[in-house]
């Protein structure tokens, strides 16, 4: 009975802005008989510039408020969060905590033929080495190669993501790591999905070779779902209804007009405004 009341309970989900949408959208896809909570800090937002203990002390805030409305798993949709601070969470609350980079990493792996991966993140999450430990510890015979990509987050948070600008940036950002021969490209924070056809375009205008892009989003989605499966946690009392529920720290609005964009809908659950 404690099981069957816990398995209806819903599933959290953290980011520091509205990119972890993405996440969500592929959640929902293959977990469509759950419940969610989203919580998204988009009053601090980005994450990806702050130090280790800002960004500790953020994620123990924003995590506190979801397990205290009652979550039965929390996924963080936030690599700089999974790279800094996952470790920490699943310490300091008493709940499964799924976290993006190790998906992510075996993914990587998985797909590369030639063991060179490129990673594009925050530069708090590059600079942490998170994403080169976690794929060393899958394949050793890997070389990863990072770069910081920091002004997509901005512009992902605006609904900017084809054109001129986003053109230039991604030139910036990734040429070098078509130098170095890889083959697969991480996009290692959830804010990038929306940019997948820019990036695609771009490789494909730079290079003959083919570069497989892994997506940090649908990987963590996959997991969260074998992680239920396998602990026997999936909801068995689901009902039509609203099953999604969002919250962010500041300006509403801002979420409705560019969540579209992550969500892959215009349409969106009622927005709640939270002070943490």
């Amino acid at each position: 009975m404690q099981s069957c009341r816990r398995n209806d309970l819903p599933i959290g989900v953290f980011d520091s802005g509205v990119g972890g949408l993405s996440v969500l959208k592929n959640l929902v896809k293959v977990l469509p008989s759950e419940k969610f909570l989203y919580l998204g800090d988009t009053a601090r937002v980005p994450y990806g510039n702050r130090s280790p203990d800002t960004i500790i002390r953020y994620s123990k805030e924003a995590c506190s408020f979801l397990v205290k409305k009652g979550i039965k798993v929390l996924v963080i949709a936030c690599n700089t969060v999974s790279a800094v601070a996952s470790s920490l969470l699943k310490v300091e609350f008493d709940i499964p905590v799924i976290g993006v980079i190790e998906s992510t990493s075996k993914q990587a792996v998985k797909k590369s033929r030639s063991g060179r991966i490129g990673v594009i993140g925050t530069r708090r999450t590059i600079l942490s080495g998170a994403y080169r430990q976690s794929i060393t510890l899958a394949d050793s015979r890997c070389e990863v190669f990072g770069n910081p990509a920091p002004l997509l987050v901005p512009l992902a948070e605006e609904g900017i993501t084809q054109g001129e600008i986003v053109s230039r940036i991604l030139d910036v950002y990734l040429t070098t790591l078509l130098d170095k021969d890889i083959d697969v490209l991480i996009l290692g924070c959830t804010h990038y999905e929306v940019f997948t056809p820019a990036i695609e375009d771009f490789i494909a205008s730079r290079i003959e070779k083919r570069v497989e892009v892994v997506d940090s989003s649908t990987c963590v989605a996959e997991t969260t779902k074998n992680f239920l499966i396998e602990r026997e946690m999936l909801n068995q009392n689901f009902k039509m209804g609203e099953n999604i529920e969002i919250f962010v720290t500041d300006d509403p609005e801002n979420l409705l007009r560019v969540g579209g964009f992550f969500f892959g809908s215009n349409v969106l659950p009622e927005v709640h405004l939270i002070k943490l």
